[in-house]
């Protein structure tokens, strides 16, 4: 039985490198501009914005106070079998 463990977790991934690029856009900021509020440099940003570097706990919620959203919008739209893996309320189902 082969399976690939990882590609759920790279689907989480890439979505949430997708809302973090789409924010930081959307506030007119670069990438090198996040990396600084974040205090990392502008190729970590890259990497997690294109979902190929997963972020940390911490990292994600220094990212979530620099472009001003509760962490949770990062998760808002995860699918999982068609059903939501968060709920509108923020909790997992």
């Amino acid at each position: 039985m082969t399976t690939n463990a990882r590609a759920p977790d790279a689907v989480i991934d890439a979505h949430i490198g997708q809302r973090i690029r789409r924010r930081r856009r959307l506030l007119g900021l670069t990438q090198h501009q996040l990396a600084i509020a974040c205090g990392v440099r502008f190729q970590q940003i890259q990497k997690y914005e294109s979902g190929a570097n997963r972020i940390t706990a911490s990292r994600l919620w220094k990212i979530a106070q620099a472009l001003e959203v509760p962490l949770m919008d990062f998760f808002e739209g995860l699918q999982d079998g068609g059903e939501s893996v968060i709920s509108a309320r923020g909790a997992l189902p």
